[in-house]
């Protein structure tokens, strides 16, 4: 099986967030795309099958499969258009989120996926023991978001990642400030301990509760956005209501033949 490995929202390799794509003739077992994600110890894998005009996608992590990954599907779109339908500008594919489209506008691909946006809860001692720091505010929908005073306090966080784990609410925790950095709009960093990863590079689905609440607070409907993880990546952000759009390049890293048995 011929899979690849692409830095998304990258515009070299060694930045923004890797994913392994495998684009497949028929789906193999959930047991052996289990396997397969674990074998390559990367955030997330994709896998694709094309189903006539449009593509059936999934993403599993090494903690199990889930519903919506935004950087391995701009990873997956990248492969598509460069290594398999390299006269199509734009990609549809059916998820457990349902529809998603990216379209390729040159070297940008862009995103447009469901609008999350997140309610506010009541922050507690467990989330505050969890961060190491106090946020100004905490809001909820597939993940817990906490919203920092300052670009530094979002950068410099050390959180205790067994604690994270341990908060009953939410699949991953997102935390956010408005950027100090002319360029961007906002900035954040992801955390999936539950899933089996600690940090995630940059997480476009992330930005469906991310857009949404900007978009509210700054009074703006296309913003810049910068992940500050490590490796750090930049997202181009649209918010049209009840969707998002989230553009950003990828770049190649390898390309392999796996040797498995379906």
């Amino acid at each position: 099986m011929r899979m690849y490995v692409v830095d998304a929202f990258a515009e070299k390799v060694f930045e923004g967030n890797p994913a392994a794509v495998c684009v497949m003739e028929k789906w193999i077992s959930d047991s052996l795309m289990q396997k397969i994600t674990s074998e390559n110890n990367l955030s997330e894998t994709a896998f694709t099958v094309k189903n006539g005009s449009y593509y059936e996608l999934r993403w599993f992590t090494p903690g199990g499969e889930i519903d919506l990954c935004g950087h391995a599907t701009l990873a997956t779109a990248y492969v598509l258009a460069n290594f398999y339908a390299t006269e199509d500008a734009s990609f549809v594919f059916e998820t457990k989120s349902g529809e998603l489209r990216v379209e390729r506008r040159g070297e940008i691909f862009e995103l447009n996926f469901p609008s999350r946006m997140p309610s506010q809860i009541e922050l507690t001692e467990q989330m505050i023991n969890a961060l190491g720091v106090k946020p100004l505010s905490v809001y909820l929908d597939r993940d817990l978001m906490f919203v920092l005073g300052n670009e530094e306090a979002v950068k410099g966080l050390s959180p205790d990642f067994s604690k994270l784990k341990a908060l009953p609410d939410g699949l991953g925790v997102i935390v956010t400030a408005a950027a100090e950095h002319n360029a961007y709009h906002f900035v954040s960093r992801a955390f999936f301990p539950k899933i089996a990863v600690n940090e995630d590079s940059v997480c476009g689905s992330a930005h469906t509760q991310l857009i949404p609440y900007w978009a509210k607070q700054l009074g703006e409907d296309k913003m810049v956005a910068r992940q500050l993880s490590a490796r750090g990546g930049t997202l181009h952000c649209r918010f049209e209501g009840e969707r998002v759009a989230m553009g950003g390049t990828a770049v190649l890293y390898a390309t392999s033949d796996i040797q498995v048995n379906s």
